[in-house]
């Protein structure tokens, strides 16, 4: 794979896009808990370079969704007080 630089990325493309699908992928752990997380994409910058296939090189920024469902009672915590007065 070709290496990439700092002007490399500064002299990319951003290329708008739009959301087709962001499934959630899931995964049971060994406590019990069940993790649920889906990765979002933030951004997009296509490269003036290509891979040795030819295809275009691609940037991108996503960021991760995650969340813990079914988590087992005596994993869960007691919950605090508010330390603040709604206004």
């Amino acid at each position: 794979m070709a290496q990439v630089t700092p002007e490399d990325i500064a002299e990319g493309e951003e290329i708008e896009f739009e959301e087709q699908r962001e499934d959630w992928r899931t995964y049971q752990l060994k406590d019990g808990t069940t993790l649920q997380i889906k990765t979002v994409l933030v951004k997009v910058r296509r490269l003036k370079k290509w891979n040795p296939d030819g295809e275009p090189m691609y940037i991108v920024a996503t960021q991760n969704i995650v969340k813990a469902v079914n988590i087992p009672k005596e994993l869960r915590a007691k919950r605090k007080e508010q330390t603040f007065k709604p206004v």
